[in-house]
């Protein structure tokens, strides 16, 4: 087994890079053609079931149709937390020092730039790529309120174009502020604003949905009323089965048995034993109470409700391009930050969820609905937290619907764009060098149906839950445990721990591991 321990590319893919890069200028510059629009839409803190296409029972027919023409990948991981694969995303970095740059930043000659939604980045990023630095337009907030709260104060201020706005400054249409709408109002401004330039768009929407709290307009949430009272034993089975039909996954992939939270770093800060019996553990569906089913089924709704609107937003940015002539040129890219987030430490049992007054998140139990056919959650290097749904539709290049393997990674997204765009990654920027990009492209995937394969695959949020993977083996650990040891081509959803009969190999790909982990907290510690 070969084990690489590279953190830039080798020759060989910088020259593979290079010549899909000039392939798209000579095509852009033959034709005329204006370079194509690009729209990434990530969500928040949902599982890899979540939407239609990957077996949800929840309305997601947008996002559905981008699938249904475009490609979907099978493993596509994250970095298993909201601000390292928000970091990621904009960096094209696991971890990155002073020399990153945002995606922003290496388009912004050739694109009117745009970010609406949840910024959060890690401490290690540097102050250029931050959004109001790098992004011409931004709407963004890092709290999590989706409605303004009975106190009329939302716990962190919006920002748009880095001027921080009170509650009574928000615009909004309708009667009443929802936050993915508003942010997708802002976003069909600035596009319109685009378009008059005539430049092409690069919008970043990074949509909160559907991170706590559970919070949903009551249109959506009467949509689900009725759906969940069969509780999460049927739901999950339901979705495996579906999933099965799709050909998202194949006999390989068993259905985990359903797991509660174990892990021991989220916790009340204060009171947490007494606090945490209010929350309801795993038991089949049967063995609960009328008025448990009842208010857990509504749970579920109101969760259901949030990535139903968010859907619906994304389908008035589609309009959008349809009515302003620019569908066909336009790159869509779906997919979210990290797996479903049953963590309760922000619980408020005061108020059921569903309206403004709510501060409720998710069951461990529904989450294991969310993460079919995985377990765990949110922060997990396995892959229920790590590996989410992935959606890539280029109506101008794809139409077939297909469903590939992958790997791909959230570092792979930055040079996908500038393959995408026809760029090369600039080598100095703001009077120095940049820092090499970790990924590479995705585009001879999605196009051809190949890559050249990552040297390895990080994920886990912190050394508590690191995940390192290298071709189909990978360890990981929980609670900062020993290594587990998975080989993901006979065992896609890690139920046969390998470790104790490989010893070898977990110390092998440990010493490559812990090479790279040396070069991050260097980093990391200069930060």
């Amino acid at each position: 087994m070969h084990l690489s321990n590279n953190l830039t590319f080798t020759r060989k893919r910088r020259l593979a890079g290079l010549s899909l890069v000039l392939l798209f200028l000579s095509l852009y510059s033959a034709t005329g053609q204006k370079k194509p629009n690009i729209i990434l839409i990530m969500s928040d803190d949902m599982g890899y079931s979540d939407v239609g296409c990957y077996g949800s029972e929840i309305q997601t027919p947008n996002i559905d149709m981008l699938a249904s023409s475009g490609v979907r990948l099978r493993q596509f991981y994250n970095m298993a937390k909201c601000a390292p694969s928000r970091s990621s995303l904009l960096t094209g970095q696991n971890i990155g020092n002073d020399k990153a740059i945002s995606i922003a930043e290496a388009l912004k000659k050739d694109y009117f730039t745009i970010m609406c939604g949840k910024e959060h980045l890690e401490n290690w990023v540097p102050e250029n790529v931050k959004v109001a630095n790098s992004f011409q337009r931004s709407f963004m907030n890092i709290g999590n309120e989706h409605m303004i709260p009975p106190s009329g104060k939302m716990s962190s201020p919006f920002e748009r174009n880095g001027k921080k706005l009170s509650e009574n400054e928000l615009e909004y249409e309708g009667d009443s502020f929802y936050k993915a709408d508003a942010e997708t109002d802002h976003a069909l401004r600035w596009m319109k604003n685009a378009k008059e330039e005539g430049k092409p768009i690069f919008l970043y929407m990074a949509y909160h949905v559907a991170h706590y709290p559970l919070q949903a307009r009551p249109e959506e949430i009467s949509k689900y009323s009725q759906t969940y009272k069969v509780g999460w034993d049927v739901i999950r089975q339901k979705r495996y089965e579906k999933m099965q039909q799709l050909g998202i996954i194949n006999d390989k992939y068993k259905l985990t048995p359903p797991t509660d939270n174990i892990n021991e770093s989220r916790d009340y800060p204060n009171d947490g034993d007494s606090r945490r019996a209010n929350i309801p553990k795993y038991r089949p569906w049967t063995q609960l109470t009328q008025k448990e089913k009842d208010e857990l089924s509504f749970e579920m709704a109101v969760y259901a409700a949030m990535i139903d609107r968010m859907d619906q937003n994304i389908g008035r940015l589609i309009k959008w391009l349809k009515d302003n002539g620019e569908y066909e040129n336009t790159v869509i890219i779906y997919f979210t930050d990290n797996g479903p987030s049953p963590y309760d430490s922000n619980h408020n049992f005061n108020h059921p969820p569903g309206g403004p007054a709510s501060f409720r998140s998710l069951s461990a139990a529904w989450a294991n609905v969310a993460a079919t056919p995985f377990k765990y959650f949110k922060q997990f290097g396995h892959e229920g937290g790590s590996n989410t749904h992935f959606v890539f539709h280029w109506p101008a290049k794809i139409k077939s619907g297909k469903i590939l393997d992958g790997p791909g990674h959230i570092t792979d997204i930055f040079p996908t764009i500038l393959d995408i765009a026809g760029l090369q990654y600039p080598t100095e920027m703001n009077g120095k060098g940049t820092l090499p990009l970790v990924g590479t492209s995705l585009v001879p995937l999605i196009v051809n149906g190949s890559r050249t394969p990552p040297a390895f695959l990080y994920s886990g949020h912190t050394e508590k839950f690191r995940s390192y993977r290298v071709g189909d083996w990978k360890i990981v650990r929980v609670n900062k445990g020993e290594w587990e040891l998975y080989n993901l081509r006979n065992d896609p959803t890690e139920m046969n721990n390998l470790a104790a009969q490989n010893a070898t190999m977990v110390a092998e790909m440990d010493a490559a591991y812990e090479v790279i982990k040396k070069q991050y907290d260097k980093w990391i510690e200069k930060k």
